[in-house]
């Protein structure tokens, strides 16, 4: 029979950060009265929650780069080829020769078009497939007038095609409507005719982001830095001592290194109206703008898929189907949170011939005394690879684990890099498809910058207040490349 996890106990979300120096932050049980001395280990302080880090998914992914500007501006290539889905047909009983109307307003490939005459990119003489949007016919034939024509009497975004059939074309409900998507596939031209008229220029996609400023601080006045503590104290990265301050302060910069990450996945721009673009405490804050995180590029940028987890194949098939309309980046990394991990490894195993019947699959042949691999790296299917990994980020309590609402379960990067023109370098540079910049020249460097504030203390004076001020601060911003690449699980 099926059990489930008690309520309680459960686990902590807030165990150890205390915002000033209370009596909760040491223990203390010294008492003259009590003639027994409590027997406590050399370590009392036991690392429950083993490696409290949720950071490690940008050193993965990314590189950081130095940034000399405000504004970080790139350019990725559009599309090739140009397609329009959008496109109704104008009232015509010409069946042979009708005209058409782009009503694209945001086409994938160009970006807006605005519609102005001679914008559309078709031009005299190409080949086009007229397909019905209702699924009623597709139809060949060959445009014999734009709008970019004078005096031929069309209106911005009209065109005319005469069919190769001797049918004609059927179809269409009017002018402002989504009747027809039109692609192009070529071009013919008779003997002894000039040539193409008109040309297309190359319509690069320009993105941009703004890095922040972040701040930490950790103080201590300087008394408590003379007083020793019974409690060994230690720390993930390997330290240990008596003194407790160091402790809090070790955890003050391991807890802004951790922000340092999920500020370039969270973040999200200010907007315009909102409290953050006029906060009431604006003399503290200043101007704040928020820049483009990972997750708000995928979901505007990208694609999302929002069933949740994709739990069997026809679910990848469906991502694979977009990622072939993408970059079709044959390599990618799938970083999950525990849920996502096990159904992908519940998918795979199924596949196996003998999965019903018992486990076939694992380590030593599965011999009766030896242990069993349960759990799968990645996988193919079709032309794609995928590498799967658990994401700590997803998974942890404090952070996205557990959240009722706008839950994370995964997020596909795809692998290697991507040439894009840089204009601060001015040239086509490799870069990551994630990769952070922060603000640097050759006499500031503002990647991770930390420095006190003491008052004496240390062999350190640059106050006449008797405490420790720890102060931690960061300029950066994240570029997220070719994000119509990636895929965003959302819950």
């Amino acid at each position: 029979m099926a059990g489930s996890l008690q309520a309680s106990p459960t686990y902590e979300l807030q165990p150890a950060a205390q915002k000033v120096t209370l009596a909760t932050n040491y223990v203390s049980d010294f008492n003259y009265i009590n003639q027994y001395l409590p027997d406590t280990q050399e370590a009392a302080e036991f690392e429950r929650y083993g490696d409290r880090r949720v950071a490690g998914f940008m050193q993965m992914t990314s590189a950081e780069l130095p940034s000399e500007s405000d504004l970080i501006k790139w350019t990725e290539q559009g599309r090739l080829h140009v397609k329009y889905t959008q496109v109704g047909v104008a009232s015509s009983t010409d069946v042979d020769e009708p005209t058409f109307q782009v009503n694209d307003t945001l086409d994938p490939a160009r970006g807006s078009i605005g519609l102005t005459a001679g914008t559309i990119a078709l031009r005299v003489g190409q080949n086009v497939l007229i397909s019905n949007n209702d699924g009623s016919g597709a139809y060949k034939g060959i445009v014999t007038d734009t709008d970019a024509t004078a005096g031929t009497g069309l209106t911005a975004g009209q065109f005319k095609v005469a069919f190769y059939n001797a049918d004609g074309y059927t179809g269409g409900s009017g002018v402002g409507n989504a009747d027809v998507s039109v692609m192009i596939y070529g071009s013919e031209f008779g003997k002894g005719q000039g040539g193409m008229d008109g040309s297309l220029e190359a319509n690069p996609n320009i993105f941009d982001n703004k890095p922040v400023i972040m701040k930490d601080k950790y103080s201590v006045n300087g008394s408590d830095m003379a007083q020793i503590g019974w409690i060994e104290v230690s720390m993930e990265g390997g330290q240990s001592g008596y003194l407790w301050y160091l402790k809090s302060e070790h955890e003050t910069r391991l807890r802004f290194d951790d922000y340092l990450e999920t500020k370039m996945i969270e973040d999200t721009p200010v907007e315009v109206g909102s409290g953050a673009a006029a906060p009431s405490t604006a003399a503290l804050l200043g101007s704040i703008e928020g820049s483009e995180g990972v997750f708000y590029s995928v979901s505007t940028g990208g694609n999302v898929y929002s069933g949740g987890i994709a739990e069997n194949l026809s679910d990848w098939d469906s991502i694979l189907q977009r990622l072939d309309k993408q970059g079709s980046i044959q390599e990618n990394a799938v970083f999950v949170n525990r849920a996502f991990d096990l159904s992908i490894d519940d998918m795979l195993a199924a596949q196996n011939s003998y999965g019903a019947g018992g486990t076939s699959y694992g380590m030593f042949s599965n011999s009766e005394s030896m242990a069993l691999s349960l759990g799968f790296q990645g996988f193919r299917r079709g032309s794609y690879d995928f590498y799967k990994s658990s994401w700590k980020y997803l998974n942890d309590p404090t952070m996205r684990g557990d959240l009722a609402s706008g839950a994370i379960n995964g997020l596909l990067v795809p692998a290697g890099t991507t040439s894009v023109y840089d204009q601060a370098l001015g040239k086509n540079v490799k870069r990551p498809f994630l990769h952070v910049r922060y603000r640097a020249n050759e006499r500031e460097n503002r990647r991770y910058k930390s420095w006190v504030i003491a008052g004496d203390i240390g062999g350190v004076a640059n106050t006449d207040i008797d405490k420790m001020e720890m102060q931690f601060l960061s300029e950066r911003c994240v570029c997220t490349l070719g994000r119509n690449n990636f895929v965003l699980f959302e819950q």
